[in-house]
């Protein structure tokens, strides 16, 4: 059925070419890139399905985040440097407390109980926690400069420190997919493999293709009417930015995760739900800052807002509490989405 929003492509380029209000542009590119990332995750799981289900998360979750990478880029350029970063922080409460939530829930309904290896949850989760740090010292780095040392305008080495931990992010994103892929496989590979491959490769990499230059174009419509479509619709471009945008870019983690849950693959879905989070905190995230360092857009990793900070921390702790034991049950998938909601609403009344 979702497929029916695809509709939505030329109806997007039709009002933005049309001069029709800029909120119309919005929602249809939104709407577009729906069944794009959906296409994105179908593809990315067919060929996830000839690799097994630790090389085949990781390929989803790649692929999953393409299109969330792709509009932060094209926002970074056009300016929105605090709209980037509450997507980033967003993303990682989407995947961690929505995706994993409504996967662990919708699989519960189905199967008393669910087991997974807990030791590959486990490594993530801490990995996770590794990026959270990195995420809270440029913003102690910062208070540090303005209250200790008296420096009024500390952009220049908050970039310049954003830098250096990007790089050391990268660095051990590296380090674990060498762990994950090479010298340590067996220990977190999953208690299950992927389905039988239903497309060819040929097929799978070219509907990966298209979708991905789909998901760039409705980007750029996306980005470049979201300051229309906010006062349009009386939002803040934090709360956009925070929670729209991530579910829109994480649609393809979204459908392929509940999906794998609800057949019984919670090694897959736990490894897409906290493994997307990983990879944009390890990955995305310090490209962007990269990105900007290259394209002179200064943008670091200091989130002044504190509930950013504390929601990421809440997320990783609900987590943790939840997929430490290696099984779940439908009622710990509501206790995530519950924290979800909360942080949600936390944000909605948050004056930016």
């Amino acid at each position: 059925m979702i497929n029916w929003l695809l509709l939505a492509i030329p109806l997007a380029f039709f009002a933005e070419y049309g001069g029709y209000p800029g909120v119309w542009v919005f929602i249809l590119s939104a709407l577009a890139l729906l069944p794009l990332a959906s296409w994105m995750g179908k593809s990315t799981e067919e060929l996830a399905a000839r690799l097994g289900s630790t090389a085949g998360g990781l390929l989803n979750a790649t692929f999953g985040n393409a299109a969330e990478l792709i509009i932060a880029i094209i926002a970074l350029s056009a300016g929105k440097v605090e709209v980037v970063k509450a997507s980033i922080s967003g993303s990682l409460l989407s995947n961690l407390l929505l995706v994993l939530g409504l996967s662990i829930f919708a699989g519960g309904l189905k199967f008393h109980r669910q087991k997974f290896n807990k030791e590959n949850a486990g490594l993530l989760v801490t990995l996770t926690t590794l990026a959270l740090v990195a995420f809270m010292l440029p913003a102690f780095f910062d208070m540090a400069e303005r209250n200790y040392f008296g420096i009024s305008d500390p952009s220049l080495p908050d970039a310049s420190f954003s830098l250096v931990v990007a790089i050391v992010l990268i660095a051990v994103y590296v380090a674990d997919l060498i762990f994950s892929l090479f010298t340590h496989r067996e220990m977190v590979g999953g208690m299950e493999s992927a389905h039988d491959p239903e497309w060819s490769a040929a097929l799978a990499l070219g509907v990966l293709v298209a979708a991905t230059v789909g998901v760039a174009l409705m980007s750029e419509l996306l980005v470049g009417s979201l300051e229309a479509a906010t006062k349009s619709l009386g939002l803040s471009e934090f709360f956009v930015g925070i929670i729209l945008i991530p579910l829109v870019g994480n649609a393809a983690e979204h459908i392929a995760a509940v999906g794998f849950a609800i057949k019984n693959k919670m090694d897959l879905a736990v490894q897409i739900a906290v493994g997307s989070s990983l990879q944009v905190a390890l990955l995305v995230a310090p490209i962007l800052v990269i990105w900007g360092w290259i394209t002179g857009v200064r943008f670091d990793f200091v989130f002044h807002n504190p509930l950013e900070l504390a929601g990421l921390a809440a997320s990783i702790i609900f987590t943790n509490s939840v997929v430490r034991d290696g099984e779940t049950n439908w009622l710990e998938g509501v206790m995530l989405l519950g924290v979800y909601a909360l942080l949600a609403f936390a944000f909605f009344f948050t004056p930016r």
